[in-house]
């Protein structure tokens, strides 16, 4: 049985991802829900520069309410040594992974 209704799909949902406060809205959208789908296109500057702590503040949140996040991202490594790490060691998380396509992230959260 497919879920893919039950994921919230950000692009479709109206959810970005630019700013601390952005963080509370894709929360309210995934309560009860299979998971979220975000893509680059989805993400602010702010999300790749890791010492802004934006990715990490979203992560922790998401892992507190135990809701799944994906994140596609083709090519981690574009967005510097540091953030490639973070999306390696990502990429089997219980609760937040990177992944490289939207049929991946959907696979994960069905």
């Amino acid at each position: 049985m497919s879920q893919q209704s039950d994921i919230v799909i950000a692009g479709d949902a109206g959810i970005s991802i630019k700013e601390m406060r952005d963080i509370s809205d894709a929360l309210s959208a995934c309560l009860g829900r299979a998971g979220l789908i975000l893509t680059e296109r989805d993400l602010g500057e702010d999300f790749f520069n890791l010492r802004s702590g934006l990715a990490g503040e979203l992560f922790q949140k998401f892992i507190n309410y135990q809701l799944k996040l994906a994140i596609v991202i083709v090519d981690h490594e574009a967005y510097g040594e540091r953030f490639s790490e973070l999306a390696f060691e990502h990429r089997s998380h219980p609760a937040v992974r990177f992944v490289r396509s939207m049929d991946e992230a959907i696979a994960w959260l069905e």
